[in-house]
C-alpha cells in the first residue's frame, strides 16, 4: 500500500467513525422539528418526490437511462482515479447549483421540477464514479451498489448505519435488493424541509443553489468512501 492509499484508508476510518456516531441533542431536536414541518408540506410535493424516486429506482435497476461511454481506468492508480472523481463531482455539482438556482427562482410549479432533475444529476454522477473506480454499472449488482450508496448518503442515522454494514459486507453474487418504499421514505424525510424552502418566493434561488451544492458534495464524499471500502478493504 503506497502513501496515498494509506492516507485514503485513514480518511476512510475517520469517515466510518463519523457515520457511526450517534446524533447529538441538537440533531435529535432538528429531526422532531422536521417531522412536524413535513405535515405542512403540500401533498403534491410529497407525491412528486415519491413518483420521482420510484421512476429513478426503476431506471437504475433496468439500466435504461444512465449508461454512457465506458472509461478505461484499469491502469490508473487510486490517486489518479480519485483525482478524476474529484473533477467529475465538481462538474456535476456546478450543474446542480445552476439547476437549483434556476428552478428555485421560477416559482412553485417549476420549483417542483427540481426533484426529478436533481435525482437524475445525482444518479448520473454515481454511474460516472462507479466507472472511474473500475466497476461496471452495466452489471445489475453494481447498479444495486449505486442505490445503496444513494441510500447511505440520504437516510436517517439508523438506516445509514444499517446500510454501512451492508456495504462493508458486500459480496458480488450475494447482494441485497432495495426496498423502494423504504428507500423513498428515507429520502423524502431527509430532503423535504430543505427543498421546501426552495419553493418560497424570494428564497428559492439562493436556497436551491446552496442545497444542491451541499447535497452533491455529500453524495460525492459518500460514494468515494463506499468505493474505498471495497478497494482498500477498510
Amino acid at each position: 500500500m503506497n502513501e496515498y492509499e494509506q492516507d485514503a484508508l485513514a480518511e476512510l476510518v475517520t469517515w466510518k467513525k463519523k457515520m457511526a456516531k450517534k446524533s447529538g441533542k441538537f440533531e435529535r431536536m432538528s429531526k422532531k422539528a422536521q417531522t412536524k414541518v413535513n405535515g405542512y408540506i403540500p401533498e403534491r410535493v410529497h407525491k412528486m418526490i415519491t413518483d420521482s424516486i420510484k421512476a429513478m429506482i426503476q431506471a437504475v435497476l433496468s439500466g435504461s437511462k444512465y449508461m454512457s461511454k465506458e472509461k478505461n481506468v484499469m491502469l490508473l492508480s487510486l490517486q489518479q482515479k480519485e483525482e478524476w472523481v474529484t473533477e467529475t463531482v465538481a462538474a456535476y455539482r456546478k450543474t446542480a447549483i445552476m439547476e437549483g438556482a434556476g428552478t428555485g427562482a421560477a416559482g412553485l410549479l417549476i420549483g417542483l421540477a427540481d426533484f426529478p432533475l436533481l435525482l437524475s444529476i445525482k444518479m448520473r454522477l454515481l454511474f460516472e464514479i462507479s466507472r472511474l473506480y473500475g466497476f461496471d454499472p452495466n452489471k445489475y449488482e453494481e447498479r444495486l451498489f449505486i442505490l445503496h450508496i444513494f441510500q447511505m448518503a440520504f437516510s436517517s442515522e439508523e438506516k445509514r448505519q444499517e446500510t454501512l454494514k451492508v456495504i462493508e459486507e458486500w459480496h458480488v453474487g450475494n447482494v441485497p435488493e432495495i426496498n423502494w418504499q423504504e428507500f423513498q421514505q428515507e429520502y423524502r424525510d431527509y430532503i423535504d424541509v430543505i427543498k421546501l424552502f426552495q419553493l418560497v418566493p424570494g428564497l428559492g434561488a439562493a436556497v436551491g443553489a446552496y442545497a444542491n451544492h451541499q447535497l452533491l458534495e455529500q453524495l460525492g464524499e459518500t460514494a468515494v468512501n463506499c468505493y474505498r471500502i471495497r478497494l482498500l478493504k477498510g
